[in-house]
């Protein structure tokens, strides 16, 4: 077996795929550093969106996998983060760029994610307090009376549509922050994401989420009101399963059935190199009117079907998150010379975009992870032994609050 195909595929990611890119990716011998943005535009400023990611990823990596160096990496890029784009009020800057300085949900959402993953990691060097502050930020800077998210800091004066995305990553945070620390509170905050999801995002009609709604969260009757990714259905599901794991609500296992059975009904391709991945956009009557294939996508809906075979054994969702994986890594990946993939590709597999993105990682760590757990991948695990302190199925504690 060649380097080459060692490198690409779900079984050697965290292993040998993942420091080869960070030798490539993070300047040698600087701490703090920031990590590229991208493989070919490595002068690009650093925005709060990558390196949050990449902190997550990293720390997460390490904390299912043990792989040596992932968390020294992650460190360096987190004094960084945090020397250079955060604000003394807690909150994240857009990028380092003179212009930057805007915070966004989205981002604070990511910030967030990453924080509680590294305080879990390493706790000395990210504490609870680092992780309340940023929540504070969220909670008194970008939160409407409602509980809905404005989309920056402009708060309502920015005007214009609003978006389920920062909704979605922030219940995904949330989620971590129980995960991680298991203080009941963030069980709570994101319930609150979610009843937010059922009164505005979810079209009662077909059960997708909606992409976009009105400055006062109701339905838009336009092109960018009608758009639903396949991909966010299943995001959105893989998180409602989370929930539903964490919190005993079926109700919420429901909701993800229709968004999976929406994706599934109308926005897979049904033939050629890429059958089986799902398509960019659809119309909210489930046409196709984006038949590219971004990479995240296929990544989402893979953990979505690795996480079901884990709960239920599911022979069909197995074979699902196989073939994801055989795509994700064949096609996406093995094209390109290690460390480095493509972003999107059309129906034939022929490269739209071929960016190697830093901040998709994210998504193709928590695919790869989700299906080691469900033990889908042979051999996923690296040379030295498994982190053995960290249980990644759920958590366990023995108190309502952070032990």
């Amino acid at each position: 077996m060649t380097q080459h195909t060692r490198m690409n595929s779900a079984r050697h990611f965290a292993c040998r795929f993942m420091p080869a890119w960070v030798d490539r990716a993070l300047p040698h011998g600087s701490d703090p550093a920031p990590v590229i943005e991208s493989i070919g535009a490595p002068d690009a400023p650093a925005t709060t969106l990558t390196q949050a990611r990449i902190i997550f990823t990293l720390a997460h990596l390490h904390l299912v996998t043990a792989t040596p160096g992932l968390l020294e990496a992650a460190r360096r890029i987190y004094r960084h983060m945090i020397a250079q784009l955060r604000d003394k009020d807690g909150g994240f800057r857009l990028s380092v760029a003179p212009d930057g300085g805007l915070r966004r949900s989205y981002d604070q959402s990511f910030a967030l994610l990453a924080l509680a993953t590294l305080h879990r990691a390493d706790p000395d060097l990210v504490s609870a307090a680092d992780i309340d502050a940023c929540w504070d930020f969220i909670a008194t800077k970008l939160t409407a009376p409602d509980g809905s998210l404005w989309e920056d800091d402009r708060a309502p004066a920015n005007g214009g549509m609003r978006s389920q995305n920062p909704h979605m990553h922030m219940l995904e945070a949330a989620l971590q922050c129980y995960e991680m620390t298991g203080a009941t509170i963030w069980l709570a905050r994101a319930k609150t994401f979610i009843d937010l999801a059922r009164r505005y995002f979810i079209d009662a009609e077909t059960g997708a989420v909606r992409e976009f709604v009105g400055p006062d969260l109701m339905p838009l009757d336009t092109t960018a009101g009608q758009r639903r990714e396949p991909g966010h259905q299943y995001e959105w599901a893989w998180l409602l399963r989370r929930y539903a794991g964490f919190s005993g609500d079926k109700g919420a296992v429901t909701l993800a059935d229709r968004m999976q059975a929406f994706a599934e009904q109308f926005g897979l391709r049904k033939s050629g190199p890429l059958h089986g991945a799902p398509y960019d956009a659809l119309d909210a009557q489930g046409r196709v009117v984006e038949a590219s294939h971004l990479l995240w996508p296929l990544t989402e809906a893979g953990k979505l079907y690795a996480a079901i075979h884990r709960e239920s054994g599911d022979p069909a969702a197995a074979n699902s998150a196989r073939h994801l994986e055989q795509l994700v890594f064949e096609r996406y990946f093995a094209a390109t010379n290690p460390p480095c993939w493509v972003n999107q590709l059309d129906g034939g597999a022929l490269a739209l975009w071929d960016a190697a993105l830093s901040r998709l990682l994210y998504h193709v760590a928590i695919f790869v992870t989700e299906g080691m757990s469900a033990n889908l991948w042979q051999d996923a695990g690296c040379d030295t032994q498994p982190n053995a302190s960290f249980n990644h199925e759920r958590p366990n504690f023995n108190s309502e609050e952070r032990p």
